[in-house]
Parts: C-alpha cells; structure tokens; sequence
C-alpha cells in the first residue's frame, strides 16, 4: 500500500513538474512576435503589403555547371560535430548558413553527376566574354585612339595569356592626293585688258613604310611621288596649255639598326621628267621621259628620330659613297649641257658623297610645314636641293599650299642673272583627299 502511495506521489510531482516547464514555455514564447506569413501565389491579387512578403533567392534554381570532380559523404552525420559546430555561443544562424550552402553544393553537383544532361554549360567550355574598349583622348599629341579597356582586377587576367599579334601589319600605306587649282575669266573689253587662264597642280604621294613597331631593328620606308602642273597659255598658237611641274620620284632607304637613333642604310633616289615640254610657238623640246632623269645610290648610315608628342620627326641619310648618274635621252633636240650631261652623250657618272635631311612639324592641327636638303658632290661640281612645302588645311578636304624649292647645280650652264642658282615658288588652293591602312 505504501508502494502505490509512493509511486502515484512520484506521477503527480513528474505531471506537476511538466505543467510548469510547458507553462515557463508558453511564458517565453509571449516574451517574442511571431508572424506567420500565408502561402502566397503570383496570381493572389489580395495581398495588400507586398513588402512584409520575403522571398528568399536559392541557388538551387541556377543553371547547372560544371565545375570538376568532387568528393561528398553520403550523409551529415558522419561530420565531426567539432567541424561543424566549433563557433561560439550565439552564432546559430552561421552554423544552418553553412550546412544549407554544403547542402545546395551536394545536392547540385549529385544532381549534374546522375544527370549530365541536365549540365548547361561547363566551366572550361564557356565563351569568353565580350572585350570592352574605351575611347582614350591625349592632347600632348592631339590624337584619339580606341584603346582595349583594362580589367580592374589583375588576377582575372591569366599570367600565360599570348599576345594577339594577328593583326599586326608589315607594311603601313599612306596615300595623299591634292589637286588645287586657280582660274581667271576676263572679257574682252575689260578697260585693263588681260587673258584668261586657269592653272591646275596635282600632287599625288604614296608611302609605304615597314611597320617598326614589329620590326624594330630594321628600317625600310618608300616613296613614290608624282607632280603635275598644267596651266593655260592663250599666247602659245601652237599649244593651248603649258607644264609648269612635271616631276616622277622614288624614293627608297633600307636600314639596320646601329645603336639608339642610327641605322646602318643604303639610299636610293629617282627622278625624271614624263610628258614633253615645249617652248611657247616653237616645237623645240625642252624636257620629255628621261630628259632630264637622274639617279643616286648612297652607302652610309641614317639618323631617325621623333618628338615624344609625335608633333615633329627628322630624318638624316648620310652616304659617304654615292653613285650619281645623270640622264639625257633627247640629246640632239635637246642641249645636254643644260642638264649636266657632256655634249653628245645620254649619261654622265659620277662618284662622290651625298645627304638628304627631312623635317616635317605638325605647328599645329591645321598647319603642317615639310621640309627636304638634299646635296650630292663629287669634289668637283655640287648639286643640291632645298625644298619646303607649307599646308594650310582649310577642313577635311579643302586646303592652301605653298611651295618653295631653291637649287644650286655648278654642273649645268651658267645663267647670266641667277648664275647656277635656280627658284620655283607655287601658291595654290584645292582640294586634298588622303587615306592609310595602318
């Protein structure tokens, strides 16, 4: 008796005891605010306050990719408890993140190795992304480029990555072409009289350099010039026109690099005269195709430099050995003498040393100034060439030119007012049109 007493004594203290644990419980629970938030649908129009609604993102809905081989347990439980739970007290919330983010990770990657069809890409297969370019401005050299923009972090770029020189040229190509011309209309009973007349000058120029950015040792530029100047000449009965220009020049230099500016370069210049030439009334020629033409081959070393704006770049060609050979074809119609070939004879050598400098300086976006010195000696006769052309560019292809080309040659005959001197001067106004693949 005294036994089923005690036992029923014991069942209500434990039936007591768990009253006040659940009543502690629900005391507790009164202490915090719980919400609860109904199951939402896209089409329930009947909630009024979207923003207590939370929508958590999942990763579980991303695309499968394929990143490599990985190990998993087939469960949680066989983690040490310490790998999991070794944070301290309070930091519930990191321990769930981090067994959610192992869960998602396990789940995914059994998912993309049971279902490999279901892998819409793969990690080392995925196309690269667009490149991006920026427009880069420099006003010390007044110029725009467009650039490929850098990434910001250094380590997204692979170390081993080549360089695309693919599309690197050889050779650059530049063409300019101007025509200018002036014209004049004047009646008959104009009180001051006068004629008419229209002149025209055509300068064409094609270069073709190699490109030193690849080719840095080596230095190979040509040229390729032709002028042509007509002009209108009512007082020739013969003729209604007459050539003020007429000139064909090549121009070529190779070079390897000596040291810092210098290269070790052979030159080589060729010019002569193309359509015939005529004093006014008369058939007596005066210049045709290699009459007068000129050729010169030196050996010697090249000086090539350029500001670091880029405004102004000088070349220099020292030829301590020159070959020169002077041509006249025409020698019975026309006086060889006058051309600094001996009478009778189509072609004069000559051994000596020659230079040609060239400056060109951009003064500024609108006004450029080119200039050329070119001398050739035997040690005994000089020749040289002194030659400067100003542009005035108006816009793209309207521009003003003037042109100045002083020359001394003591091998011709010699004038009774400008001796062996001799001076030309253009000023002409046109069009202007120029392209390059560079």
């Amino acid at each position: 008796m005294i036994k089923k007493l005690q036992a029923t004594i014991l069942l209500f203290m434990a039936f007591c005891a768990t009253n006040a644990w659940a009543t502690d419980s629900l005391s507790m629970a009164s202490d915090s605010i719980e919400i609860k938030i109904k199951t939402v649908t896209l089409a329930d129009r009947n909630i009024t306050n979207l923003d207590s609604v939370i929508l958590e993102p999942s990763v579980m809905f991303l695309p499968l990719i394929f990143e490599g081989f990985d190990h998993y347990t087939d469960t949680l439980a066989t983690e040490p408890k310490a790998a999991l739970y070794s944070f301290n007290a309070g930091d519930k919330w990191l321990k769930d993140a981090v067994l959610k983010a192992r869960n998602e990770r396990e789940t995914r990657y059994r998912v993309m190795i049971d279902a490999p069809q279901l892998n819409r890409y793969n990690l080392d297969m995925l196309p690269e992304p667009p490149k991006q370019y920026e427009i880069v401005a420099d006003p010390s050299n007044r110029t725009i480029a467009l650039e490929k923009k850098e990434l910001k972090n250094a380590l997204d770029m692979p170390a081993d990555e080549p360089i695309d020189v693919v599309n690197v040229r050889n050779w650059l190509h530049t063409f300019k072409g101007s025509i200018h011309f002036s014209q004049a209309y004047i009646s008959e009973n104009w009180y001051q009289g006068g004629n008419n007349n229209l002149n025209i000058l055509g300068n064409f120029v094609w270069d073709v350099n190699l490109n030193q950015n690849k080719y840095p040792n080596l230095l190979f530029d040509n040229t390729i010039q032709y002028k042509i100047g007509l002009q209108s000449a009512p007082q020739d009965s013969l003729r209604g026109y007459s050539i003020s220009e007429d000139l064909l020049q090549i121009n070529s230099k190779f070079g390897y690099k000596a040291f810092k500016h210098w290269y070790y370069s052979t030159t080589l210049l060729f010019k002569t005269q193309v359509l015939n030439n005529f004093a006014p009334n008369t058939n007596n020629l005066k210049a045709s195709f290699l009459t007068p033409g000129e050729l010169n081959l030196g050996l010697g070393m090249t000086y090539n430099a350029k500001s670091k704006n880029g405004y102004a770049t000088f070349d220099l060609s020292l030829s301590p050995v020159s070959y020169n050979m002077k041509i006249c074809r025409e020698n019975t119609r026309v006086n060889p003498t006058s051309m600094g070939v001996d009478e009778g004879k189509h072609l004069k050598h000559k051994i000596g040393s020659s230079l040609e400098a060239r400056f060109r300086w951009q003064i500024t976006p609108a006004i450029s100034w080119n200039s050329r010195l070119y001398a050739f000696t035997d040690y005994e006769f000089v020749q040289g060439d002194w030659e400067h052309t100003f542009n005035f560019s108006i816009n793209k292809y309207l521009s003003t030119q003037f042109y100045m080309h002083l020359r001394y040659d003591n091998a011709v005959s010699m004038h009774d007012s400008w001796k062996y001197w001799q001076f030309k001067e253009i000023l002409s106004f046109g069009l202007t049109y120029r392209f390059s693949m560079q």
